[in-house]
């Protein structure tokens, strides 16, 4: 069974792959300014697409945040709604997750 330090540690690596994509994303996106048009409409599809891995890297970071202070709180592995235990196999599935299954639905 996986401690709550191991959650810990395991959330702190993944919050660090989410930063450093990130970072990668906003680099990316400021790189392009190309000046033939055909270019820039490609370009523009990229900005996109990356766009929504940043947003989506945000979203995580912002759940791992939350977890963590679960985690700091005391509070972590219990249902933020129902205050039930959440399964350990959904905590290795999704360790930031708040909810237990029945409130996830």
């Amino acid at each position: 069974m996986t401690t709550t330090a191991e959650y810990k540690s395991k959330l702190l690596a993944r919050r660090a792959e989410l930063v450093e994509r990130s970072e990668e994303v906003e680099a990316e996106l400021d790189a392009h300014n190309s000046k033939d048009w055909e270019e820039l409409a490609v370009e523009r599809e990229t900005d996109e697409v990356l766009e929504g891995l940043g947003n989506n890297a945000a979203a995580e970071i912002i759940r791992i945040d939350a977890a963590l202070k679960r985690i700091e709180e005391g509070q972590f592995g219990f249902c933020v709604k129902c205050d039930d235990q959440i399964s350990a196999e959904r905590l290795e599935l999704l360790p930031y997750t708040p909810f237990c299954r029945n409130c996830a639905t």
